[in-house]
């Protein structure tokens, strides 16, 4: 691969270490402050609201500027939104600057991607990239339970609130933590600068009022959409990450629930699926290439029948196993599918834009299923009934794919 390339996995790494943990400490800080159990989801829910509401704007904007000066200055507003947080507003609000930073920050990551290497490596260069995502999920979750389960000294601590009290006005033990978290971020905008895309490789095109309206963002979308490649991994990303953002938190409830957990150790238990992803990335980018990519689609309807199983173990010794493989199995759906999402989106629109209506798809998933996670658990209804529903949805939406590529695949 070439240098600049590695400079940008080393940049996304970063960025997504310091969202996993941040997500992380922010869910304790809700429970800091009395927050109820149902706003956790809703974090995300903020977060994720940029990528569908600006989603005409992102793309041509990382089209009209060089991708890595755009990422050092998202992360920077990134660092912003936390410490929007720190100064008393409210966390879903400064989650939404943050998401709003990210939404800016998807497309020119991926878009540098197809910038940065050549077109036969474009699977191989997706495994790097999602093996960069994930291994940042994993240590980004981890880091988070180190920093909510960190006790300090009692004085310390004391000291922390009393300081966080008296100057911000907001009474938190995790000052420590957030300021982890903003360093992280600081470290990812330094990385930025290395990144040097191929010869050749950059194409900028200047914004304009046509290309930001929302109706010439709807011609993109129906584009992509009607492509019979295109068309087909879209569907499945889009499924994909509106059950894959419910499972994120479920994972955190279920391991309380189900195994006796603490916020810090579920964190751990989440990790380990994001371990999976990594396993099964690897190996669909070993096994896979673009004009193979539909031979993962049964891996939908086998993690469909993986997810109702979580509900009913209470062992950690069966669960560790059970999350890995789940995560394996993911891993090894959603690597092919990017990449041919990537390759037909660049060949059909550009790379910013066709990231944009995959992040403006994928993150309207996001936002219905954890509104309807979120209405659920206000609700009181049970986690193996949540687990349930989600295996359904799943196996409802893949199972017309894998029929009608099966028969293809037999003409």
């Amino acid at each position: 691969m070439p240098p600049g390339f590695y400079y940008l996995i080393g940049a996304q790494f970063a960025s997504g270490l310091a969202d996993n943990a941040l997500l992380i400490v922010s869910i304790r800080f809700l429970q800091e402050q009395g927050y109820p159990g149902w706003w956790a989801p809703l974090l995300k829910f903020a977060f994720n609201l940029a990528y569908v509401v600006l989603a005409p704007l992102m793309g041509p904007l990382a089209d009209a500027f060089p991708k890595a000066r755009l990422m050092a200055a998202m992360n920077a507003l990134k660092l912003t939104g936390v410490v929007c947080m720190l100064m008393g507003v409210h966390p879903a609000l400064a989650f939404a600057v943050i998401g709003l930073a990210a939404s800016a920050y998807a497309p020119a990551k991926y878009g540098l991607v197809t910038e940065s290497v050549p077109t036969r490596w474009l699977v191989r260069a997706n495994g790097w990239l999602e093996v960069s995502v994930v291994l940042s999920v994993i240590l980004g979750a981890a880091l988070g339970g180190v920093l909510v389960g960190w006790q300090g000294a009692p004085g310390l601590m004391a000291d922390l609130q009393a300081w966080s009290s008296s100057m911000l006005g907001l009474p938190t033990q995790l000052l420590h933590g957030f300021a982890v978290v903003a360093l992280v971020y600081g470290v990812a905008a330094a990385l930025n600068a290395g990144i040097r895309p191929v010869a050749g490789g950059v194409h900028l095109i200047p914004l304009s009022w046509q290309a930001i309206s929302w109706r010439s963002f709807w011609h993109s979308n129906r584009q992509l959409w009607r492509d019979p490649l295109g068309g087909v991994s879209l569907y499945v990303t889009t499924l994909y990450w509106g059950v894959g953002a419910v499972m994120q938190f479920a994972v955190l409830l279920w391991a309380e629930q189900g195994l006796g957990l603490r916020l810090e150790q579920g964190a751990y238990m989440q990790a380990l699926v994001a371990l999976g992803v990594i396993v099964g990335a690897a190996l669909a980018g070993r096994w896979y290439r673009l004009h193979s990519a539909r031979k993962v689609l049964p891996m939908g309807l086998l993690l469909a029948a993986l997810l109702p199983l979580m509900a009913w173990v209470h062992s950690v010794g069966l669960a560790i196993p059970l999350l890995m493989l789940a995560g394996a199995v993911g891993g090894m759906l959603l690597v092919p599918m990017n990449a041919l999402l990537q390759h037909r989106g660049a060949s059909i629109l550009s790379a910013g834009r066709s990231i944009a209506v995959q992040g403006f798809n994928e993150n309207a998933s996001v936002l219905v299923m954890l509104a309807l996670y979120s209405g659920t658990l206000a609700l009181g209804v049970p986690l193996w009934a949540i687990m349930l529903a989600l295996a359904l949805v799943l196996l409802l939406g893949m199972w017309p794919v894998c029929w009608r590529a099966r028969r293809r695949a037999s003409q």
